[in-house]
């Protein structure tokens, strides 16, 4: 299977600290891998050493089948999208400013996401969080990303909103995009995701398909509590 982003034996982190560790990783065009794993895992690190905000320590990232060492800005002018944690929105424009400013056509946002279109002229900072989550991620599908990489998208929402742009993601990831998603939480991906990858201190404690993770919820739990790949019945690392 061709890869549209990887990290091989990867290695990030700020300064002389290293938080992410020899780490490999794949995410195919088509398919949602979910980047799952405690806070200070590593998992927001691995995400911006992916896009280019962070420069590996050792390692590699390849960007659609090259390794590449360029700038967050140049990986998205080729087809990369980063959602960060942060409401990824401008909050004194409307939300068919923000659309504009997208790289997409605003009315592909509005088909992914039709909820905006009575919203059209009020300022994002008049909306509650799951709007602005559910207008961020419309501004990013609609550019029709290669890889997207999306960082805890379902913090502090309520679990429908969670559950619509879960599906919203999946549905990008059939069209072609391939998705990198972090989560802390396995219960919220994994419905929607086809791998799953635990990191433990930076490591990739485990790395499993959805239906295996599901055949054997043992493993999750284990990579959780950092119990040795191997151990009570837990794989190596599963591609």
């Amino acid at each position: 299977m061709s890869t549209a982003i990887e990290a091989s034996n990867l290695s990030a982190g700020y300064g002389r600290v290293t938080v992410v560790r020899n780490l490999d990783l794949a995410v195919a065009p088509g398919e949602i891998v979910a980047l799952l794993g405690r806070n200070g895992a590593g998992k927001t690190t691995t995400l911006l050493t992916l896009a280019g905000a962070l420069r590996p320590t050792s390692g590699a990232v390849h960007f659609t089948g090259r390794p590449d060492r360029s700038r967050l800005d140049a990986r998205a002018r080729r087809g990369l999208a980063l959602m960060t944690d942060d409401r990824a929105v401008f909050f004194s424009l409307t939300v068919r400013e923000n659309l504009l400013l997208g790289r997409g056509p605003q009315d592909l946002a509005l088909a992914v996401f039709p909820e905006l279109e009575p919203l059209h002229d009020q300022p994002v900072g008049l909306l509650y969080g799951g709007q602005q989550q559910i207008l961020g991620l419309a501004r990013v599908i609609a550019a029709q990303p290669r890889v997207l990489l999306v960082d805890e998208m379902s913090l502090g929402l309520a679990p429908v909103i969670v559950t619509r742009l879960m599906h919203a993601l999946r549905t990008a990831a059939d069209e072609g995009a391939a998705v990198l998603l972090v989560e802390q939480h396995a219960h919220v991906v994994l419905d929607v995701a086809d791998r799953a990858c635990v990191l433990v201190n930076g490591r990739a404690e485990l790395t499993a398909t959805v239906a295996e993770l599901r055949a054997n919820p043992s493993w999750l739990a284990g990579a959780y509590l950092g119990e040795p790949t191997g151990s009570a019945g837990m794989p190596g690392k599963i591609r």
